[in-house]
Parts: structure tokens; sequence; C-alpha cells
């Protein structure tokens, strides 16, 4: 009977949900169903079909006009730590270049394509941004620190992330049938989103007291003595002291029963790719950056750290990707896809193995080192269910939760 109520989905969605676990979330499933169905349609995706002009030219509009509105209201939309720091002429350039690639590829995709909804979407949101006045928008001078809600930060990693990951996964997929807007898709954008708008809260609580207490908190002997060495075997060092770090906060984060409420909402994705890491509660950031960062402070300069949490962001962003290829020779040295995806299953061999963000030797070391030939073929809890909303995932940790299992 409760069959007969569900919403008929085709087997192609379902698939990513099916490989990553038996329990679906229909309530996020009919949502993103409904996306779909708005903007997409049952013709070919491959290439040359249409379908990746018209969301590039979706994709485009919505940061040239997003792009726009930070010109428009600067004090309210952009992040303090970051205006000083812009390229305005290059900014502009790239918005205009936004715009144009929206209309471009909108035009490509409702020649190629029968449902023009995606080609119109990215060519009106261009349209509304030029009407705005463009990349040649004037900024007030007079601008002060202050609340921010950081949407330049937001638009322009989503650019970054994007350009760098989707293609890798599109072109090596290691699940091939795992497509860009998969199961739940819609869940990790929100949590995408949560992480990037309120920068300030974020910066307030971890990043920028870390780089300013560097000259207070720092050792002068220890600072002077890894100042000597060359700047890339400072780096590396600070890299190693950041992982070891972080595999004692991570590892506390899936034995500590209250840590763990926070971290499995991390460890819930069904299915992994670039975006599905963004899916953190905010207090296990916070406790991670933090536990990361307090080490680096006693030794290491400010574009030290800096560096580092560029790097972070890139190396652990790709090692949730969905990308088949491996290199051999480095796998010994650095964590590869496979090896974390290894972390993020729900089989039992692989439940609290490869702790390490960054290099496997340290699991060796403390014998969490699990590195078969093979993928993994699910992911996500192992008989822990936890809220579906991003509400829920938000607000359930603080609760007494009475059902306890293993942890992924």
């Amino acid at each position: 009977m409760t069959a007969l109520l569900l919403p008929k989905v085709s087997s192609r969605y379902l698939s990513n949900s099916v490989r990553g676990s038996g329990n679906v979330n229909w309530g996020t499933i009919v949502i993103e169903q409904k996306i779909n169905e708005f903007f997409g349609d049952a013709e070919s995706t491959g290439f040359g079909t249409g379908w990746w002009s018209g969301i590039l030219s979706a994709f485009f509009g919505l940061l040239s006009f997003g792009g726009v509105l930070c010109l428009h209201f600067p004090q309210l939309l952009t992040s303090p730590e970051l205006r000083p720091h812009y390229p305005m002429q290059t900014i502009r350039i790239l918005i205009q270049c936004l715009i144009v690639g929206a209309v471009l590829f909108g035009i490509t995709a409702s020649i190629l394509r029968k449902k023009k909804i995606l080609a119109l979407t990215g060519t009106l949101l261009a349209i509304s941004a030029t009407a705005l006045g463009g990349s040649s928008v004037q900024i007030n001078p007079a601008l002060r620190d202050g609340p921010a809600i950081g949407l330049d930060w937001f638009l322009l990693d989503m650019l970054l992330m994007a350009l760098i990951y989707v293609p890798l996964e599109r072109l090596w997929p290691q699940y091939p049938e795992q497509g860009t807007f998969r199961n739940e898709w819609t869940l990790d954008v929100v949590y995408f989103m949560s992480t990037h708008l309120p920068i300030q809260v974020l910066s307030f609580l971890v990043l920028l007291p870390a780089t300013q207490a560097v000259k207070y908190l720092g050792v002068p002997v220890l600072q002077h003595s890894i100042a000597r060495m060359p700047w890339l075997l400072q780096f590396l060092l600070a890299v190693v002291v950041a992982d070891v770090a972080e595999y004692f906060i991570h590892l506390a984060l899936h034995k500590v029963p209250f840590l763990w409420r926070f971290h499995a909402v991390h460890h819930s994705s069904k299915a992994l790719d670039w975006i599905a890491g963004s899916r953190s509660h905010f207090v296990d950031d916070t406790l991670v950056r933090g536990f990361i960062l307090v080490p680096l402070m006693f030794g290491f300069s400010q574009s030290i750290i800096f560096a580092y949490l560029i790097f972070v962001t890139l190396h652990a962003t790709w090692t949730q990707c969905n990308f088949g290829p491996n290199a051999k020779w480095i796998e010994e040295f650095l964590v590869m896809p496979r090896y974390h995806h290894w972390h993020h299953t729900s089989q039992k061999e692989g439940i609290d193995k490869n702790f390490a963000i960054h290099f496997p030797w340290i699991d060796k070391i403390f014998g969490t080192y699990y590195y078969p030939e093979q993928w993994p073929e699910r992911y996500g809890l192992d008989g822990e269910e936890i809220s579906p909303s991003f509400l829920g995932q938000t607000i359930e940790p603080f609760t007494m939760r009475k059902k306890s299992a293993l942890k992924t």
C-alpha cells in the first residue's frame, strides 16, 4: 500500500541511491525530481546535445547576475577581508565574460535542444545583469568593515571548484552512472552555501584569529628555525603537522559518541563527489579547523598558513571526487580519491579506517590503514539514520539520540 503512494521515479534517477544505501530519502527525491523535470527532459545529456550548453548558460548567468549585485551592494554582499585584494579590472572582465558566455551558451543550447528552459534561464539572468549595469557598475569607495553576507566568496569559490572538478568527474568518473545532479545534490548545495555565505562568522571563529594569533602565540625560537628553511620545505612541514593534528581530531570525532553526532552528518552522503565534502556540521568544521591551525600558529608564518588553507581546500575536495584514475607511484605518499572513499564506506571492513587527509603513512603508523585494490560498493552510515533535512541535521546533534550504531 505504501508503494502506491510513492511518486514514480525513474530507475536511472535512483541508481545512485540504491548503490549507496537501501534507505531512500523520498522527500529529497521529490524535490530534486521536480527540479529535474522543470529544467530537464528525456533527451540525451551527452556532449553535443545542448544539455551542457544549457547548464553552462544557467551557471554563468547566475554567477554574472550575482557578481553585478555585489558591485551594486558591496557593503552588504562582499567580505571586508577580501575587498582589499580584488584586482577590480580583472573582476570586471570576468563578469563581462560570464555575461557573454551565458548568452552564447544559451543560444547554442536553444538551437541544439528542444526544451529551452535552461537556455532561457541563463540568457535572462545575463540580460538582467546587463540591464543592472553589467561590469561597469561603479563602487562606492566609502566602504567600512562590518557584517556582510559574503556572496562574493561563494560565487568565486563555486566558479573555481566547478571549473576544476566537474570536468574531471564527467570525463573520468569511477561511477559513470552517478550524474552531476545525483540524489541529494540539492542538500549539498545548501551546505556549500551555508559554509560560504556567512564567511565572517567562520572567519571570526577560526581563520582570522588563527592567522592573527601567529604574532602573539608564536614561539620565536621555533619560528626563526622554521623561517630559515626553504619556503617549500616550510610548506611541506606545515602539511605534515596539520595532517597529524587532523588525524587525532578526526579519530576523536569517530570514537567519542557526542562528537560523532556532529561528524555523522558528513558521513551521511550515500554518493561522493566534489560537492559532497561540503556536507559538514558547523561544529565539526570549527573543531577540525581550529585543531589543525593551533599547532601551525606556534611555528609557521601567516603566508605558510594561508598557503596550507588553499592546499587543503583543493586536495580535500579532490579526494571526495567521483574520479577513477589513479597513480600507483604517488598513492603511497599522498591520499588519492579511492583511499578517502574507503573512509566513507558503510562496508564493515572499511569502517573507522583511513583517518589521514593528506598522507596514508600516518594511518600505517597508527594501525588504521586500509587500501584494497577495488573501490567501495556502498557509502553512508551503517545501521544509523539521521534527519534528511539541513535544518534537522543542524539541530539533531545537540539533542540526545537514543539509537546507537556502528559508525563509518
